[in-house]
């Protein structure tokens, strides 16, 4: 699926500057106090679950460096069949089953 048709839906100005997040060009202003309040890295409260592909390739922490952030119920799932980073369009049965499982807990 084409990124251009993936953006489609959002808009002509849903792109975001892939260079903000390594702080070499500018956030959006009306962001800025979230970003800040993210940038403490506040741990998180609510029912969690993390999924990794098989085939992720991207750099990425250890999923025991999330689990330390989450004080409430943590999940992590490592999802095979040559997924990749991507796993709303390369896994989407276990995206979904993901998200229906955190909602009941």
């Amino acid at each position: 699926m084409s990124r251009r048709r993936i953006r489609a839906p959002l808009g002509k100005d849903s792109h975001i500057d892939p260079r903000w997040r390594l702080g070499l060009a500018e956030g959006e202003s009306q962001h800025d106090d979230l970003e800040s309040k993210l940038a403490q890295a506040p741990d998180i409260a609510m029912p969690t679950i993390t999924l990794e592909g098989d085939a992720n390739g991207a750099p990425h922490p250890d999923a025991s460096a999330y689990a330390k952030k989450v004080v409430g119920k943590y999940v992590h799932r490592l999802v095979s069949g040559d997924v990749g980073y991507n796993l709303p369009q390369e896994a989407p049965l276990a995206f979904a089953d993901a998200i229906v499982e955190v909602d009941s807990y």
